[in-house]
């Protein structure tokens, strides 16, 4: 028993010196160097002192560039979308399209009107354009008061002066409505401008005169009369190209 316990002491012995010298001889591996990225990183301007509390930051301006307009032609071409500043297209050109509408008055000897036109165009080709206008107006002739319906297309040319302004001549017929006389025939050549306004606005100030023919039968019932009406109309408008 003596001889077996020495010899397992000594195994022991042994075994942990093993162990103890391996562990002195193991070193750690050193840890690979951190490397600069290349190039900028993170937020520009991050590391940037502050700006002082009663200070503000300078302003900053994009300065889009007014796109270029057609010149008198006739390209044709389909609808077109983001018209106008910051866009590709500018006004004018063939695919453009603006919603919107005007609102005026008109005037002439013993007749006042004021009205309400939504209008809807579109080019289709450079500088000309096809308009749909419908126009509902309240109309007092002496005494008499009655309202006015007229629905005219409009064929008009756009002159572009520059990239903002335009002046314009249009002559839009159709057919026209008076409540309690009935239906007749509407003309109205009309001149004015456009101005650019914004980024995809358009104020359209113009001056058209318009002719409306009215039937009605006469006292007896056996004759159609029409009267013939005229006036000078002048509208504000406001359209956005789309």
């Amino acid at each position: 028993m003596s001889t077996l316990s020495k010899t397992i002491f000594t195994s022991v012995v042994l075994m942990a010196s093993t162990t103890i010298a391996v562990a002195q001889d193991a070193s750690p591996t050193p840890a690979p160097e951190a490397t600069e990225p290349e190039g900028p990183q993170g937020t520009p301007g991050a590391t940037a002192a502050p700006t002082p509390a009663n200070e503000l930051p300078a302003s900053q301006s994009d300065n889009d560039v007014q796109p270029e307009v057609a010149s008198p032609g006739a390209t044709s071409g389909g609808i077109v979308s983001q018209a106008g500043v910051g866009g590709q297209v500018g006004y004018g050109r063939a695919g453009v399209l603006e919603l919107g509408g005007s609102a005026g008055f008109a005037f002439a000897s013993d007749y006042r009107s004021m009205n309400l036109s939504p209008t809807i165009g579109w080019f289709i080709a450079d500088n000309f354009e096809a308009s749909a206008i419908l126009s509902i107006a309240n109309i007092k002739a002496g005494d008499m008061s009655s309202t006015l319906w007229s629905a005219l297309i409009e064929p008009s040319y756009h002159l572009p002066f520059n990239r903002t302004v335009f002046g314009f001549l249009g002559l839009g017929a159709g057919a026209s409505y008076v409540s309690g006389l009935g239906t007749g025939f509407a003309v109205a050549p009309r001149i004015g401008a456009n101005f650019m306004v914004g980024r995809s606005g358009v104020l359209t100030p113009s001056l058209s005169y318009m002719y409306t023919t009215i039937g009605s039968p006469d006292s007896t019932g056996d004759a159609t009369v029409v009267a013939l009406t005229s006036a000078v109309r002048f509208n504000i408008g406001y359209t956005a190209m789309w």
